[in-house]
């Protein structure tokens, strides 16, 4: 792994806390050079102050809203007119809402489907190509075991997932022959701020099934490294992903709901 990224950039949104601020250490730990991308400067200057004394790598902080008209545009040609080649993109930034579709105010709706869909997307495309051209580099997109079935009172942010789900799985078999490599990663419930951004207390099945965001980004970054299409983190995440399949969708809506509930 380390032979893999060592001396490499990574380029991680939505990192100034959470698994984002988790996925900065650990390709640090790699050996990577670090882009990291967030709304929040204060927050990020921290992880950066954080990250480069521990382990002695380059660290760039870029305060962004990427959902802002053009933002990732922006964020693509200003790497491009500094030189600084990407050579691994962890689309992370993103999140969720609670609550019925239809009283969830429609701008907090439209804004979490242009970071969780529009953006990622864009980022994507931007980056693959000059990947393509290197013949080398990873995508890592961050999806949710949400993506594997109709989650009432996610209905927005699960669907937005099985977007990200089904994006990565087909680009990764359409770059099976470039030297790049494209993996979505679905957590379950994980120790990060989601919960208290979705709006959303955290109910006992919530809390019993819980994992680190420290296991769930290693579990990610060596599903990469491998060139893995899709990985679920957590044994009984990928028992409950493999499960829904087999099973009506009405009845996986009925499941995900009782789930959700206190």
């Amino acid at each position: 792994m380390v032979k893999n990224l060592k001396g490499k950039t990574a380029l991680v949104t939505g990192a100034s806390s959470g698994l984002g601020m988790e996925f900065g250490r650990q390709l640090a730990g790699l050996g990577c050079e670090l882009v990291l991308v967030a709304r929040r400067e204060e927050r990020l200057r921290a992880v950066q102050m954080e990250i480069s004394s521990t382990y002695a790598v380059p660290v760039e902080v870029i305060a962004m809203d990427l959902v802002e008209a053009e933002a990732p545009q922006r964020l693509y040609d200003y790497l491009k007119g500094s030189n600084r080649t990407v050579d691994v993109l962890v689309n992370n930034a993103g999140y969720g809402l609670f609550g019925d579709f239809a009283t969830v105010p429609w701008e907090r709706t439209q804004d979490m489907l242009e970071l969780d869909i529009m953006v990622l997307t864009r980022l994507m495309r931007l980056f693959v190509a000059d990947m393509i051209v290197r013949k080398s580099g990873y995508i890592l997109n961050i999806a949710s075991i949400g993506a594997y079935q109709p989650s009432p009172t996610y209905a927005a942010y699960s669907a937005a997932k099985s977007y990200v789900l089904f994006l990565t799985e087909a680009v990764h078999y359409e770059l099976r022959k470039t030297g790049v490599k494209c993996t979505v990663l679905s957590p379950g419930v994980t120790r990060t701020e989601f919960l208290q951004v979705a709006g959303q207390k955290p109910t006992l099945y919530q809390r019993s099934i819980m994992m680190e965001s420290s296991e769930v980004v290693r579990i990610g970054i060596k599903a990469m490294l491998k060139g893995r299409s899709s990985v679920v983190a957590g044994g009984i995440n990928a028992l409950f992903a493999w499960t829904m399949r087999f099973l009506p969708s009405q009845f996986q809506a009925a499941l995900s709901n009782l789930a959700m509930q206190k």
